[in-house]
């Protein structure tokens, strides 16, 4: 059975496809330079799919397949949060919830030279940047943005953080706003950095808000944005009822 090529970039975009099939045609995109998240691979003018999902496409030059799954893909650029597993004298490993351990090394920091490496202790949560994903390779890490800048990357502190699937990862961070995340910012006052690997790490003054929040995101993935509004409302109004109760011991 043949693969029908794409003659437009956008005929596949925010449709849905399966291995195999071939999404773009780079022989009909002249002088266009893209880049290919999760999902894609190139095999000489023609680009297809390697798993099930949506075709989507960011601006200005960005395609991927977007899919709901338990198990993370690394891709370039992703970032994600992972977890120190050990400790070894040129890098750390990393548990990034993927089919193999990630490495960071230990001058991918800002500033990062052999003097002032840090320490991390088994079981610290990073704010993590995939450098490298080649396959049969662990992927290589990084705690800096593409300027070598800290920016919002390094350990994540205190909260708590929670597995999502991939799928529900990427609408937390898509814009416009997730309309769970939208309605819960107007409401409540938290921090929050999700990782594209599908977890998420949530961090607030009071332990009730942590967990209104954490469950508010982990039972939207099935709802629809109206849903969830609703399902957010009653969550408000049990921590409500829990703080009413706490006032009047």
């Amino acid at each position: 059975m043949e693969n029908k090529q794409s003659s437009s970039p956008a005929s596949f975009v925010d449709s849905t496809v399966v291995p195999g099939d071939v999404v773009l045609d780079l022989s009909s995109m002249t002088n266009q330079t893209i880049k290919l998240g999760g999902g894609l691979r190139q095999d000489c003018d023609a680009i297809s799919a390697t798993k099930a999902g949506t075709l989507r496409f960011s601006k200005p030059n960005k395609y991927w397949i977007e899919s709901s799954q338990k198990r993370y893909v690394p891709c370039v650029e992703d970032t994600i949060l992972g977890i120190v597993v050990d400790s070894k004298a040129d890098n750390f490993l990393i548990d990034i919830k993927g089919p193999a351990m990630g490495f960071l090394p230990v001058l991918a920091f800002e500033g990062g030279t052999r003097r002032n490496i840090p320490k991390f202790e088994v079981g610290t949560l990073l704010y993590l940047r995939v450098v490298k994903a080649n396959f049969g390779m662990n992927p290589e890490l990084s705690c800096t943005d593409a300027s070598g800048k800290a920016a919002e990357f390094g350990p994540l502190k205190d909260g708590y953080m929670f597995e999502t699937s991939t799928g529900l990862s990427r609408k937390l961070l898509s814009s416009p706003a997730c309309p769970v995340l939208e309605a819960l910012g107007k409401k409540l006052s938290f921090e929050i950095a999700v990782g594209l690997n599908g977890r998420v790490w949530v961090n607030a003054a009071s332990p009730d808000t942590i967990v209104v929040v954490a469950n508010a995101i982990m039972n939207s993935e099935c709802l629809s944005g109206a849903q969830q509004i609703i399902m957010l409302y009653d969550l408000m109004d049990s921590l409500v009822v829990v703080l009413l109760r706490e006032t009047k011991k």
